[in-house]
This record gives C-alpha cells, sequence and structure tokens, in this order.
C-alpha cells in the first residue's frame, strides 16, 4: 500500500499481516504515517496497492466487518443523552426520543458488558470520564462483532488505571473472540507488555516481530534510543476527559 497527497509521499510500498486472534501493535514517531495508515484501512482516503482480506485457509472473505475505535468523540457535553440513549440510536432505526424498547435496552446492556462497561448505562454521556468514553466507544465497534477491530490512539490522555483497563478488555476480546486487532499507539511500555505483533513505520515498515524482536533491532534504537530508556515507567497521566484531548494526525 503506498498513499501520496498534495505530491507528498506519506505511506511507501507498505507491507504487513494482521493476523487473527492476535493483537498487532503500530508503532513510531508522529509523523510516520500510521493515522494515514489507519484511515485508508477504513476506506477513507485512496492508495495505490491492494488490502487482502482472506480466512484462515486463504479464502477470500467477500465482506470483513471492520469497527473502529478513534482517538476522541467530538461532541456537546451538555446534551441530555446517556450511554444507552447513544448506543441505542446506532442498535434501532427508531428515534431514541420516543422510548427504547426491552430488546434495545438487552443488546446496550450486553454490548456494554464486553466491554467491561456496563454499569455506565444510564450515565449521562458527557459525565463520562475519558476511559469510561473510550470504553463506551468501544462497546459500539463491538456490535455487531468485527471482524477486524482497529483502535488508533484510543487511550490517549486516559490515566494508567483506565488505560489498563482498556487493553486488558482488549486482550480478552482477542482471547475469547478470535478477532485481527490493530493498535496504534505512543506507550511504548505496555506496547510491549500486550502486543502479540509490533510493527514499526516510518512511510514504510522499518521492522516487524514479536516486542523483543522490534524493541532489540537496530531500527528500533534508530528511532527511539535504546529499548530500556524508551519504555522506562512514567508517571501516571490524569485523566482529562475527552473534551480536553489534543487532537493528533500523522
Amino acid at each position: 500500500m503506498s498513499v501520496v497527497r498534495g505530491g507528498q509521499t506519506i505511506l511507501d510500498k507498505v507491507s504487513m499481516h494482521i493476523h487473527c486472534g492476535q493483537l498487532t501493535v503500530l508503532i513510531g514517531q508522529n509523523g510516520a504515517g500510521k493515522t494515514t495508515l489507519v484511515r485508508a484501512l477504513l476506506g477513507q482516503l485512496p492508495f495505490a496497492g491492494s488490502i487482502l482480506h482472506v480466512d484462515s485457509q486463504g479464502r477470500t472473505i467477500p465482506r470483513l466487518h471492520t469497527g473502529y475505535v478513534p482517538q476522541q468523540l467530538d461532541f456537546d457535553r451538555e446534551m441530555p443523552v446517556t450511554v444507552c440513549d447513544f448506543l441505542s440510536s446506532a442498535l434501532t432505526r427508531r428515534p431514541v426520543w420516543t422510548g427504547i424498547g426491552k430488546k434495545t435496552k438487552e443488546a446496550v446492556r450486553s454490548t456494554l458488558a464486553m466491554a467491561q462497561a456496563e454499569e455506565l448505562m444510564d450515565r449521562p454521556l458527557g459525565r463520562c470520564s475519558g476511559g469510561e468514553l473510550q470504553r463506551v466507544l468501544l462497546a459500539l465497534a463491538l456490535n455487531p462483532s468485527p471482524d477486524l477491530l482497529m483502535l488508533d490512539e484510543p487511550v490517549s490522555g486516559v490515566d494508567m488505571n483506565g488505560l489498563k483497563l482498556f487493553l486488558d478488555t482488549v486482550s480478552h476480546l482477542r482471547d475469547t473472540r478470535h478477532m485481527a486487532i490493530l493498535l496504534v499507539s505512543h506507550d511504548l511500555k505496555l506496547v510491549r507488555e500486550y502486543a502479540d505483533h509490533v510493527v514499526l513505520l516510518d512511510k514504510n515498515v522499518l521492522t516487524q516481530g514479536t516486542p523483543e524482536e522490534v524493541f532489540t533491532s537496530e531500527a528500533f534504537a534508530r528511532v527511539f534510543g535504546k529499548a530500556e530508556e524508551a519504555t522506562s515507567p512514567r508517571l501516571p497521566r490524569r485523566d482529562p476527559g475527552a473534551a480536553e484531548y489534543a487532537y493528533r494526525t500523522d
């Protein structure tokens, strides 16, 4: 896959394989093309090359269902909308202001449970913390159940407790639902802890493999320095809520 925008090459012959039942993490410095790659996979950007969706037998999957969790959700936090209202609007064509049926409520509850967010069902959407809101967006991405789940810096600005809960939930989904998961992350310490497969990107793939293979590679040292320094513990970050997130793209 290659992406050229405004005469500038953003991605140059990127080749990678995202396996089912694995958490693949995309790392790289700002401007490496990570968000561009995600947008191309979502069909939001034109590209040269091809994307192939195949099953375990190598047969082409005619229609792949993709779930997506963005960096943030922009909305008016004063809207009188609960988490249940928000998810119900995606699960039914019936306007939520006319009432939410019992079957829809149960579907919402079940979806939230998959994201370990069932306790948020009746909470106003604008009163959710940053970590809670990302779990609500994860629940939205899980219904219907995707073949490929893509997470573009979904916990940027979330405190360490919220971040760990989110990644534990994603790991559980990988293990129990055997879905392919692509995560974009800058938190190298957690990448090393949770990833099955790591891809280091800088317009093209510099190296890929297990976390240890990538983190001990010469390419990683050139981009981030020594692995021990790059993954050293950091101070816990404050959870400012989605309204205060800094929106970053490549």
